[in-house]
């Protein structure tokens, strides 16, 4: 019941940054119900949903609703609305005392004290709330009944094991697939969980790892982005003909000089510019990399090509138009008290054009202001494109009445 050609959504990471994707899919929703045929809005318009980090619990939430696209955008769009960073990580005052106060007693003054103290702080938030938002928010238990009547062909989930260095690609699909194995880069078919969300978006340092079962052993896996040379690679392998990306960031953003804080950089300087190498980067090398041998391939006559193994994959990119950091920069002051303060002994502080740190903030601003203004950036920016999104999906003029 899917759309020909096999479309693939690619959501990729960032935290709160995700809140942009519900903003993109809002507006894809407005666009298919104005313009798609009948036939068109009896089917998903996604057959194959591959996610990371935050991205991976927006395209779980997706695929769990398959047989309502609409329904399911709404959904999404009244969680990320309406969010507050206590629906994500503890952001009390005794949360995060237990959780990020002790994880930098313990890296300042060392683990001689933190054993003789019995800390063992595994993280510098605690993303227990997370896993009862999933609860509610992912009905796992519809994508079997789903994926068996062709609502979709695949879902995949991406998440790092830090005992093998490997990254893994979850999926559970409509029919049987062969894994495959690259460099560092496995799949694995599985029966997905609320366990697999919280490993893929469990952002580095950030949030614990979560135990998983692979190879008939319990391993730790953390944030899917963490080592992903290739974004794309799940869906094309998974048999998507043609993809929409929806970024988090740096793809669209506009070209010009950015200020520099000056003096040493702080310990969110560092992070926030090690967040952005994990979550963004390898998105844009892979849509660069995916672009070249679409260029490559239609410079090929008929007949060789069909002795490639190699096809082309349209791909539509949606991206910010707009630096996150700066926006993320007018909201720092959203953020829990306790958090702030935490935040703050990293570097992260003021607000605005003298904000401090908003890069690493970025990822952390479950609180609504911050997505909502994500969220309508998201629909300015597709609905800006919206001639380039009718015609990739083939949706035709308005229908009358």
């Amino acid at each position: 019941m899917y759309d020909t050609p096999l479309t693939g959504l690619v959501l990729g990471g960032g935290g709160a940054r995700a809140a942009y994707q519900v903003g993109v899919l809002r507006a894809l929703a407005a666009l298919r119900r104005t313009h798609a045929s009948i036939s068109q809005l009896r089917r998903n318009p996604f057959g194959i949903i591959c996610g990371t980090s935050a991205g991976a619990i927006n395209a779980a939430a997706l695929a769990c609703h398959a047989d309502q696209f609409d329904a399911s955008v709404e959904g999404l769009s009244q969680v990320w609305e309406n969010f507050h960073a206590d629906q994500v990580f503890r952001a009390d005052s005794l949360g995060v005392i237990r959780s990020g106060a002790q994880w930098l007693t313990m890296m300042s003054i060392g683990w001689v004290i933190a054993r003789w103290a019995r800390a063992r702080p595994r993280s510098l938030l605690d993303n227990a709330p997370l896993g009862e938002l999933l609860q509610r928010m992912v009905p796992l238990e519809r994508l079997p009944r789903l994926l068996a009547k062709r609502h979709l062909q695949a879902l995949a989930i991406t998440a790092s094991s830090y005992g093998t260095g490997e990254h893994l690609t979850f999926f559970q699909s409509s029919h049987a697939v062969t894994p495959w194995l690259r460099s560092q880069r496995l799949a694995v078919p599985a029966e997905l969980t609320h366990a697999h969300l919280l490993a893929s978006s469990a952002i580095p340092f950030i949030f614990p790892a979560t135990p998983l079962p692979h190879e008939g052993e319990r391993g730790w896996f953390g944030d899917g982005s963490m080592r992903q040379t290739a974004p794309l690679s799940p869906a094309i392998h998974l048999g998507a003909q043609r993809l929409l990306v929806i970024g988090a960031g740096r793809l669209h953003e506009p070209a010009g000089q950015r200020a520099v804080e000056p003096g040493y950089p702080s310990l969110a300087q560092i992070a926030g510019h090690a967040m952005s190498s994990i979550f963004l980067d390898a998105l844009a090398l892979d849509v660069e990399r995916l672009e070249r041998i679409n260029r490559t391939l239609a410079l090929l006559p008929p007949e060789v090509q069909a002795h490639t193994p190699l096809r082309p994959i349209p791909a539509l990119v949606i991206a910010p138009t707009q630096r996150l950091d700066d926006v993320a920069a007018r909201h720092l002051h959203a953020l829990p008290a306790p958090v702030r303060a935490l935040l703050r002994g990293a570097g992260v502080g003021g607000e605005g054009r003298q904000a401090r740190g908003a890069a690493l903030a970025s990822y952390l601003l479950f609180e609504a202001p911050f997505t909502q203004e994500l969220m309508a950036l998201g629909e300015a920016d597709t609905l800006a494109r919206s001639d380039e999104v009718r015609a990739f999906f083939g949706w035709g003029v308005p229908r009358a009445g």
